[in-house]
C-alpha cells in the first residue's frame, strides 16, 4: 500500500456517477480528492463533515441541466496536518490516481507546500480551509482558488471592530506556524490605525495541552485584549484554561481571531458568550444557508456546518460548473479561467461572489458576537450578526497582495 494510504482506516471514498447522457456526448471524467484533518484538532472544522459537504455538493450538481456529461469520482484521505505526508498523497494521487482538484487543505503550511505542486501537474487547489493571505500574495499561482476566508479579511473584521470599541492594548498568543503568524502580521497594521499597540506576544506549537504559561504572561502584560492567533483545538483550549485562571473575569477580554461555529459548541455558550468573530458563513442567515445548514446537520449527527465545510461545498460545486463549461478537467489552468469567467454570480451560501485574476474569491464577510444562553433558541443558534461587510471590502486590496499574476 503507498505510503499516501498511511491512515486509509481514516480515510473515505465515494463515487457517483452522473447518469450518461446523450450517445454523442462522451462522459467527461473528474476525480475530486478531499484533503483534510480527518482524526486531529481542526477535523470538527472540515474533517469529514467536508467530504460530506463536498458529496452534498456533487449531488446538487447532479440536478443541473448537463450534468450528466461529467462522470465525477471523489476520494479522500487524513492528512494528518503534516505538510510532508500531505505531499506524498497529493503526489500520489496526481502521478497514479488521476485526481484533478483537491479541496479543504486543512492548514497554511499544508496549502503553502501544495501551491507549487498543483501548479507544476496543472491541476486545481480549492482551498477551503487554510487561511494564510499569502496564498493570494507571492504565493499565488493561476491553479489556486482561496474560496472561505484569509488571514487579511479576519484582522480587518475583528482587530478592526474591537480595536475601535477601545481595545488599545493588545497581547497575541500566537500558533508557531503559517496560519499564527499571517494572522498577528495582518492584525498589528490594524490595531495601529486605531491607536493600538501590541504589548507583547508568545507563540506556542501545534495541539498545545498546557497553555498556563502563556495565559500567565498575557494576564501580567497588561494588555486589554489577549488575541488568540489560532485555530480549532487549540483555540478551544485556550479559551477553557483563560476561563480557569480568571482571565475574563478579571477585566481582560479575549479576542478569537480565528472561530468556528464548532468551536462555540465545544466551548458552550456560557464559556463562549460575548466573543466576536469575523466568518464568511452563517447557516441562520437566510432561507437557503437555513436549508443548506439544517440538510447537512441530518447527515453529520447534528452538528451544523463551519464556513469551512459550506466552503467545500460552495467550492466544488463551482468548480464543477466550470469544468462542464470547458469540457475537460484535465487543465486546471483553464478551469480556474473559467470560474473567473463567471464573473460576480449568487453563491447559496455566500452571496455575491467573484474570483479574482491573484485567486481570491471575494464575498461578504460577517461580524458576529455569540449569544448568551439566554438568547439561544435551539442547536446551533450561537450567532448574531453585528454587521456585514462587503466583498469588496472584506478582502484585501487586489493591488496590495504582490502576487506576481496581477498585472
Amino acid at each position: 500500500m503507498p505510503s499516501s494510504r498511511r491512515g486509509a482506516s481514516l480515510a473515505l471514498a465515494f463515487s457517483v456517477a452522473l447518469g450518461f447522457g446523450s450517445a454523442a456526448l462522451a462522459q467527461v471524467p473528474v476525480k475530486v480528492g478531499v484533503l483534510a484533518d480527518m482524526s486531529g484538532i481542526f477535523s470538527d472544522i472540515g474533517g469529514k463533515g467536508s467530504l460530506e459537504a463536498t458529496l452534498m455538493a456533487v449531488e446538487d450538481f447532479k440536478r443541473l441541466p448537463g450534468a450528466d456529461a461529467l462522470a465525477i469520482e471523489v476520494v479522500s484521505a487524513d492528512a494528518q496536518n503534516k505538510p510532508d505526508i500531505a505531499s506524498n498523497v497529493v503526489r500520489t494521487w496526481f502521478d497514479s490516481e488521476g485526481v484533478d482538484v483537491l479541496v479543504d487543505l486543512p492548514t497554511s503550511a499544508i496549502s503553502l507546500a501544495v501551491a507549487s505542486l498543483v501548479k507544476d501537474k496543472n491541476k486545481v487547489a480549492l482551498f477551503t480551509a487554510s487561511g494564510t493571505s499569502e496564498l493570494t500574495g507571492k504565493s499565488c499561482t493561476p491553479n489556486s482558488v482561496h474560496w472561505t476566508y484569509d488571514t487579511w479579511a479576519l484582522a480587518h473584521g475583528t482587530a478592526d471592530a474591537i480595536a475601535k470599541a477601545g481595545g488599545k492594548r493588545w497581547f497575541f498568543l500566537t500558533a508557531d506556524f503559517a496560519l499564527g503568524h499571517s494572522l498577528e502580521r495582518d492584525a498589528a497594521p490594524v490595531i495601529a490605525a486605531n491607536g493600538g499597540k501590541i504589548v507583547g506576544s508568545v507563540r506556542h506549537s501545534t495541539d498545545t495541552k498546557d497553555f498556563s504559561s502563556y495565559l500567565l504572561q498575557a494576564q501580567s502584560s497588561g494588555a486589554q485584549i489577549i488575541a488568540l492567533a489560532n485555530a480549532g483545538g487549540d483555540t478551544i483550549t485556550a479559551i477553557k484554561q483563560a476561563a480557569e485562571f480568571g482571565i475574563t473575569a478579571g477585566g481582560q477580554k479575549l479576542a478569537g481571531m480565528l472561530l468556528f461555529i464548532s468551536d462555540i459548541h465545544s466551548l458552550g455558550l456560557a464559556t463562549a458568550q460575548g466573543l466576536q468573530l469575523t466568518t464568511g458563513f452563517y447557516w441562520d442567515v437566510n432561507d437557503q444557508t437555513r436549508a443548506f445548514g439544517k440538510r447537512f446537520a441530518a447527515r453529520n449527527s447534528g452538528r451544523y456546518p463551519s464556513m469551512n465545510q459550506a466552503g467545500a461545498y460552495s467550492a466544488v460545486l463551482t468548480y464543477l460548473k466550470a469544468v462542464a463549461k470547458v469540457g475537460s478537467a484535465k487543465d486546471g489552468a483553464a478551469v480556474v479561467r473559467a470560474i473567473r469567467d463567471m464573473g460576480p454570480f449568487e453563491d447559496p451560501l455566500f452571496g455575491r461572489t467573484q474570483l479574482r485574476e491573484d485567486g481570491r474569491v471575494i464575498h461578504p464577510m460577517m461580524l458576529v458576537q455569540v449569544k448568551a444562553p439566554s438568547e439561544s433558541k435551539g442547536p446551533f443558534d450561537y450567532y448574531k450578526v453585528l454587521a456585514t461587510i462587503p466583498a469588496d471590502q472584506a478582502f484585501r486590496p487586489l493591488a496590495d497582495g504582490n502576487c506576481p499574476l496581477v498585472k
